[in-house]
C-alpha cells in the first residue's frame, strides 16, 4: 500500500510537482508521439508521459508525482506494482512466456479457469475460456450464446459500451468517436434505452418510472425484435463508459426474468465493474443478478492483456472444439498476473476497501452537488463514483466544456481523472483500491478546488 497507513498517521502529500505540466521531457515525447502514432489513437488531454508507478501514484518522465484516479480506465484495482501480482509474473517469466494454450498447454491457464469458476456469480457447474481484451470477451460471449441457442439476434442496452471490434462496436451506443465512419455494422443487433434515474420526470415516482421502463421493454420485444430470436441480452450492471449510470435494480432483475422466460442467455459485461470495484467481487452480486455468462477483463489481470468468459457449463460446452481460442488468449504471464490479483483482492479484502472508499467519495460528491449548481448528479456504487456536470439542473443539458476544464485543471494540479458519458460531461473516479485515506483525501481536495475554479 502506498502513501502511508490508511488512517491514524500524518502522511506527506502524495502529489509532488517539480516542473510545469507537461514538463520538458513530456513535451518532447508528445512531439514524437504526433510524428509516429496514428492520429486515430486518442491523445491524452494533459500531454503528460509517465515512467513508473506504485500503488495509486504515477511518476512522470520529468519526476513529477501525480495521484491516479483513472486506474488505467479501471484496470488497476489491486494498485500499480501490486507485490503479489508482480511476484507471480516474475516467476512465470522465468518459466514460460508463451506457448499457445491450444498447442502446448500449461498449468496457469487451468489454474486461473478454476479460480474464475470459483468466484463467478453463477450457481452450478461452470466453465471458463480466456481471451485478450474486453471486446474479445463480449464478442465470444455472443458467439457462445448464438451457438448454444441457435438464435441470431442480440439485445444490448443504451448507453452501453462493449468494445471496438465490429460486433462489439455495433453493441456500443456512442457514435462519436467510436462508431463514426466504421459502418456497415453487424446485423441482428438491437439496442434499448436503459432507464436513467437522473432523467426521471419530476412528477413521476421512482416506482412508476421503473414500471414505465419495464413496460417499454415489453413493448420493444413485441415491436422491434421477437424474443424467440434473441440469443442473448448483454447488460452492464453499472454502465461504465456510458456515464456510470446505475440502472434501477428492479429493471435489471426484470431483464433476468425475461431472459429466463424466453430462453435468452443473459450476459453480464463486468469488464469495468468486476474485481471489487463496486464493493463486491462482481457488480451482479450487488444488483441481485445471476447471469448465464460473465465477461471479465481490465482489473482481472491488473493491466496485463487478458480477458475471460465464465458461464454455465452447458452453454460453454455447446461450442464445437476450436470455436473458441486465439494465439495469445490466456498467455501464461497474464494468467499468473490474474492469479495474483485474485489473491490480493481476497487476502487484503479490497472489495470491503471499495465500500469504505465509496462511502467517503459519496459524502464528498454529495457536498459538491450541494455546493456547485453545475453538478447535476452524484452517483455510483462502491468505489465506482461519478459527477455529471450540466449547464443547469432544470434542463440537465450536458456541460462538456466545463468538464474538460475541470479535468485539465486537475491534471495541472497532479490529479489524473477521466470523463465518461455520451456527451463527455461525466467525471468518473476509478482510483486503485489500495490508496490510503490520506491519498484519497488529497485527491478529493484537488478535485474540489478544480470544481471551484471552474465555477
Amino acid at each position: 500500500m502506498s502513501g502511508g497507513a490508511r488512517g491514524g498517521t500524518v502522511a506527506q502529500p502524495a502529489i509532488r510537482i517539480r516542473t510545469e505540466l507537461p514538463g520538458p521531457k513530456s513535451r518532447a515525447l508528445l512531439a514524437e508521439r504526433r510524428r509516429w502514432v496514428s492520429a486515430g489513437v486518442a491523445e491524452a488531454r494533459h500531454g503528460i508521459f509517465f515512467d513508473r508507478a506504485e500503488g495509486a501514484r504515477l511518476t512522470d518522465v520529468d519526476g513529477n508525482v501525480l495521484l491516479d484516479f483513472a486506474g488505467g480506465i479501471g484496470c488497476l484495482n489491486a494498485g500499480h506494482g501490486a507485490p503479489r501480482v508482480l511476484g507471480r509474473v516474475r516467476e512465470q517469466l522465468d518459466r514460460l512466456q508463451h506457448a499457445c494454450f491450444m498447442v502446448a498447454p500449461y498449468e496457469p491457464y487451468v489454474a486461473l479457469a478454476r479460480e474464475l469458476c470459483r468466484i463467478a456469480p453463477i450457481a452450478g457447474e461452470t466453465r471458463a475460456a480466456l481471451f485478450n481484451s474486453g471486446a474479445e470477451a463480449v464478442e465470444n460471449a455472443v458467439k457462445i450464446a448464438r451457438r448454444a441457442t441457435g438464435r441470431p439476434a442480440v439485445l444490448a442496452f443504451d448507453p452501453g459500451f462493449h468494445g471496438r471490434t465490429l460486433l462489439t462496436l455495433t453493441l456500443t451506443s456512442k457514435t462519436t468517436p467510436y462508431r463514426d465512419g466504421f459502418g456497415p455494422f453487424a446485423p441482428e443487433v438491437y439496442r434499448f434505452q436503459i432507464p436513467d434515474p437522473l432523467r426521471r420526470p419530476r412528477e413521476v415516482s421512482d416506482e412508476a418510472f421503473v414500471a414505465r421502463g419495464i413496460a417499454d421493454l415489453s413493448r420493444f420485444l413485441a415491436s422491434s425484435v421477437n424474443p424467440a430470436t434473441l440469443a442473448c441480452m448483454v447488460i452492464e450492471p453499472v454502465l461504465g463508459e456510458g456515464g456510470f449510470i446505475v440502472p434501477p435494480r428492479a429493471f435489471v432483475q426484470e431483464v433476468e426474468r425475461l431472459c429466463r422466460q424466453h430462453g435468452i442467455v443473459l450476459v453480464a459485461d463486468e469488464i469495468q465493474t468486476g474485481f471489487g470495484r463496486t464493493g463486491a467481487m462482481f457488480a451482479c452480486e450487488w444488483a441481485g443478478l445471476e447471469p448465464d455468462l460473465v465477461c471479465m477483463a481490465k482489473s482481472l489481470s491488473n493491466g496485463f492483456p487478458l480477458s475471460a468468459v465464465v458461464g454455465r457449463a452447458a452453454l460453454m460446452d455447446a461450442v464445437q472444439p476450436g470455436g473458441l481460442g486465439g494465439t495469445f488468449g490466456g498467455n501464461p504471464v497474464a494468467c499468473a498476473a490474474a492469479l495474483g490479483v485474485i489473491e490480493t483482492l481476497e487476502r487484503d479484502d479490497l472489495p470491503a476497501r471499495a465500500v469504505a472508499i465509496g462511502a467517503v467519495v459519496e459524502r464528498r460528491f454529495a457536498d459538491f452537488a450541494e455546493r456547485f449548481p453545475f453538478v447535476g448528479d452524484a452517483r455510483g456504487v462502491g468505489a465506482m463514483r461519478a459527477l455529471e456536470l450540466v449547464t443547469d439542473r432544470a434542463s440537465l443539458a450536458p456541460d462538456r466544456a466545463r468538464t474538460e476544464r475541470v479535468l485539465a485543471l486537475a491534471a495541472s494540479r497532479g490529479l489524473l481523472l477521466l470523463s465518461a458519458g455520451l456527451h463527455g460531461n461525466v467525471i468518473r473516479a476509478l482510483m486503485p483500491l489500495v490508496l490510503s485515506d490520506a491519498e484519497l483525501a488529497e485527491g478529493l481536495a484537488v478535485l474540489e478546488s478544480c470544481l471551484a475554479d471552474a465555477a
